[in-house]
């Protein structure tokens, strides 16, 4: 290789679209639509020719350069409260996937199921003209949503819902019921909930579900049974406490969250007794840490990596001006050791 005058390897020339177009023999603006995500009024085969010798010549295209000339960043914005969380960043994995297939990039940012925070974040987001949103923290009275939809920017929201707003979700309110109706069937009748936060849909809906089932049954929960929490582990292990306190304390619970599955098990513990054998417990997600502890863990699985790539499906559609529709993915309950039958 030849040396520039510093002594240093000289670079080779850079390749550009004008020296694609040259071998394809084909007009510099036939090459670059050829390139495109849309090569619209161009043959299969001037497609194809085109981006093979683009491959053989070593081109990459300039894709900030084409989001000025288009208007679009190729960028898409995901909120979701924590990264940490163990279903938001299996989420995230499969949105990022999705994206990148799709020729887009993400940005993702941390909210903390903060409401000035979420807008600081939200403002820094739109500043890098980013093409749409994907909305993992949404809560009732939150106004993200509601503002993207004033400033015209595409956006649908994943894993929680609100009433209005486009949202790819799973069926929370059944995923509850059949929580439910494996404890009933069990001959559980005397429960615990760990709610999770009320303002979100995924808490709200599941403990919704739960009790009014419970209720069907002719068993109604008082409120005293239900606990509210954050979705973290020591809101688990303090919630499950507060069940474990109760003069006739469950023989199960249902949290509506692995991770707070995970705190009750510890609560369980302290109260001297035992997971699976003492008190059933159900989670809810299904993440693969359920299967693989000491007590494996029965939860109601969520398809997270379907939720995450079919929600930039319904992004992307809404971005082609498609029509598109709200997603609700079934539910399905997975029983392992932690709910055993009641013991006479």
């Amino acid at each position: 290789m030849k040396e520039d005058p510093s002594g240093q390897p000289a670079r080779a020339p850079r390749v550009t679209l004008t020296t694609v177009a040259r071998h394809a023999q084909v007009h510099v603006s036939t090459a670059s639509r050829a390139l495109s995500d849309d090569p619209a009024g161009i043959s299969t085969d001037t497609v194809r020719r085109v981006r093979d010798l683009a491959a053989a010549l070593g081109y990459r295209r300039d894709v900030g350069a084409a989001g000025l000339r288009t208007g679009s960043s190729r960028l898409i914005g995901v909120l979701v409260p924590r990264l940490t969380d163990l279903v938001l960043a299996s989420i995230y994995e499969s949105i990022d996937a999705a994206a990148g297939a799709a020729g887009y990039g993400t940005v993702v940012a941390n909210t903390l199921d903060d409401p000035e925070h979420r807008r600081v974040r939200l403002d820094a987001m739109l500043s890098r003209r980013i093409d749409g949103v994907i909305i993992g923290d949404s809560h009732i009275g939150d106004t993200a949503a509601h503002e993207l939809r004033a400033r015209g920017v595409p956006y649908v929201l994943v894993m929680r819902k609100l009433e209005g707003h486009l949202s790819v979700t799973t069926d929370d309110y059944r995923g509850g019921q059949l929580a439910a109706e494996h404890l009933l069937g069990l001959g559980h009748r005397r429960v615990g909930v760990i709610a999770g936060d009320q303002l979100a849909s995924t808490g709200r809906e599941r403990t919704l579900g739960f009790r009014r089932a419970f209720e069907a049954a002719g068993h109604p929960l008082p409120d005293s049974s239900v606990v509210q929490s954050t979705f973290s582990t020591p809101s688990g292990l303090e919630a499950g406490n507060q069940l474990m306190r109760l003069p006739d304390p469950p023989t199960a619970v249902f949290a509506v969250h692995d991770l707070l599955a995970l705190g009750a098990m510890g609560a369980i513990r302290d109260a001297g007794k035992r997971v699976g054998e003492d008190v059933a417990l159900i989670g809810y997600n299904d993440l693969d840490l359920a299967a693989t502890l000491p007590v494996p863990l029965t939860s109601v699985r969520s398809d997270l990596r379907a939720m995450g790539a079919l929600s930039v499906d319904a992004l992307l559609r809404t971005l082609r001006g498609e029509a598109t529709q709200d997603v609700l993915l079934p539910p399905e309950l997975v029983v392992r050791a932690t709910t055993p039958a009641l013991r006479a």
